[in-house]
């Protein structure tokens, strides 16, 4: 595997984003709606796609190839075959320095394998992780990690994952001293699977992380915590419980609000309340998380992006290039 080359924030300064315009369930519409929005307020965006899918560009240049990466394709075997896809494309306009950083909400495993071959790993990166901001109303969101890229881990891998999750905190949210948590199943240090166990033991001993041990799935929009620490596959399950559970407990509260004149007087009383949760718990606010330990800075957004959510989204890809985050998370691997 390439290992990643580092690029000068001056050098990134003035490149566009790099978008792929094919990603996710609403493409390519809301892709470049989301696009425009993001240069209407300042950003420079390159679009990259065939052109007679894409379609109007809405003014938006755009880097055309021949092939696109489907949601349900095979994601090793389809980086290897269509190499002029979108998504190949995107993560080579960010090797070669033409690219700030790309974004796509496309093929999760595909973005992933695109920016990892084509950007390559920092130097004593064991294997990169999905950073992905979890909304916690009040404080600054908390960064699970690994959130779906890693199905199977070591303790070593662990401990990389909470330093570059850390650093990614500090890049992204200006948080100076993150602290770290161990996903389990107790707070106790003895509970978990032999792979937390040693996990523990290794965050515990490593000088430079305020480790604060064990949280416990219902501590995921409450953490006490500002980066929780887990392997790729608890990770993902856990970030989709936790999406699947607000989606239903939000469309409860919008069958029972407004049945009957009882419930609409409550629910007119109710609504400046909620309103600034529900602004902070929506992912579309989020934009995307951020694959950590590559050479460049790559997003990956929800399969179900908003034009909203695009803008977010690279919005948070400009900020993180221009904020040295990659070279944060290379210094912050010991």
């Amino acid at each position: 595997m390439a290992r990643a080359e580092l690029r000068p924030v001056t050098e990134l300064a003035g490149l566009p984003v790099a978008v792929d315009a094919m990603g996710g369930d609403n493409a390519p519409r809301a892709i470049v709606e989301g696009a425009r929005a993001a240069k209407d307020a300042g950003i420079d965006v390159v679009l990259v796609g065939p052109p007679d899918l894409v379609g109007d560009t809405l003014g938006l240049p755009l880097i055309a190839c021949t092939e696109v990466i489907a949601m349900d394709d095979d994601p090793g075997q389809s980086v290897r075959t269509k190499k002029d896809s979108s998504l190949v494309r995107a993560a080579e306009l960010v090797r070669d320095g033409k690219a700030c950083a790309m974004v796509s909400a496309g093929n999760t495993g595909a973005t992933m394998a695109s920016a990892l071959l084509r950007m390559g790993r920092l130097p004593s990166v064991l294997r990169p992780c999905i950073g992905a901001p979890i909304p916690r109303p009040g404080k600054t969101p908390v960064v699970l990690a690994d959130a779906g890229a890693n199905a199977e881990c070591t303790p070593q891998m662990l401990l990389q994952f909470a330093q570059m999750g850390a650093a990614f905190c500090t890049a992204r949210f200006g948080v100076a001293r993150p602290t770290i948590g161990l996903l389990s199943i107790g707070e106790e240090d003895t509970k978990g699977t032999p792979l937390v166990k040693e996990a523990h033991a290794l965050l515990r001993a490593t000088e430079g992380l305020d480790f604060r041990g064990n949280v416990e799935g219902r501590d995921l929009l409450s953490s006490p915590v500002d980066v929780i620490v887990t392997d790729g596959f608890t990770g993902n399950v856990a970030l989709k419980t936790m999406e699947g559970a607000l989606k239903f407990i939000m469309g409860v509260l919008g069958d029972v609000i407004g049945t009957d004149e009882d419930t609409k007087a409550a629910g007119m009383t109710l609504l400046p309340h909620l309103l600034p949760y529900v602004g902070e718990l929506d992912p579309d606010a989020i934009g995307g998380a951020m694959l950590l330990g590559l050479g460049g800075v790559c997003i990956i957004s929800h399969g179900s992006s908003s034009a909203r959510a695009m803008t977010n989204a690279i919005t948070v890809g400009r900020d993180l290039a221009l904020s040295g985050s990659t070279a944060g998370i290379a210094g912050a691997i010991l």
